[in-house]
């Protein structure tokens, strides 16, 4: 297997705070990397209305991949946008099956509130997607699961954290992709890293942070994360995986 996957989250691509020159460079950038999949993991408008989801997909259209997972964030899920997002990019729920992968996206917002959420009643649906243990296997959501360092008082953690990682280790989930908080990190618990991408587009960066995405090439048995930079194309090996 040999794929490139990018991570790109929080665009708020119709907030005040959207860069409109960090945004081509994005763009330029994704394309020249050419990834078999491209994800998103929330927050791609700031308020949830349906002209911003109107900005938010002519954004999102300029990748050229033809395979998006995208899954809302909490700005998303305002004013009822969470309905904008199921008509302009179909289910909150998006699952993505080739031969070697599967990745399974949910939607851990909640109406018109910054915390995160999974529900027990989606806990069978990530069972029955996660079952195939030959292949390798991605969570794509926008709020983290574990505690980011730097980004100030914790107050928007899913409240049923706990049981989803005891879940995700259970069932070897190797990757879990997240958002949320602008700020770029990893952890591992057990034997599944946890990834989370800073803003790609906006000026809403903590600290020294800077404005980034990730991207995951994945060779046979070996996975490297890569930190890419908006403004410049840098990038910076985060670690390897052996399978």
């Amino acid at each position: 297997m040999k794929k490139r996957i990018v991570h790109l989250s929080d665009l708020h691509v119709s907030g005040p705070d959207f860069v409109r020159e960090l945004g081509e460079n994005v763009i330029r950038e994704v394309n020249s990397i050419s990834p078999e999949i491209v994800i998103i993991t929330g927050d791609l408008t700031n308020d949830g209305y349906p002209h911003e989801y109107e900005m938010a997909k002519r954004y999102i259209d300029m990748i050229e991949c033809k395979s998006k997972l995208i899954v809302p964030g909490n700005h998303d899920a305002r004013n009822v946008g969470y309905e904008n997002f199921e008509e302009t990019f179909g289910t909150r729920f998006p699952v993505l099956k080739q031969e070697d992968l599967i990745i399974v996206g949910i939607d851990s917002s909640e109406p018109d509130l910054d915390d995160g959420h999974i529900g027990r009643a989606n806990y069978e649906f990530l069972r029955r997607h996660f079952s195939e243990e030959e292949k390798l296997e991605i969570l794509a959501l926008h709020h983290h699961l574990i505690p980011i360092p730097g980004t100030g008082r914790e107050r928007n953690i899913p409240v049923d954290a706990g049981d989803v990682l005891k879940l995700l280790v259970d069932l070897k989930v190797e990757i879990v992709l997240s958002g949320h908080k602008h700020i770029p990190w990893k952890w591992r618990l057990e034997d599944t890293y946890f990834i989370t991408a800073g803003t790609a587009t906006t000026t809403r960066v903590k600290g020294k942070s800077v404005q980034s995405f990730n991207l995951i090439e994945i060779e046979d048995r070996r996975i490297e994360i890569i930190r890419i930079s908006s403004k410049d194309g840098k990038r910076q090996s985060l670690f390897r995986i052996e399978r």
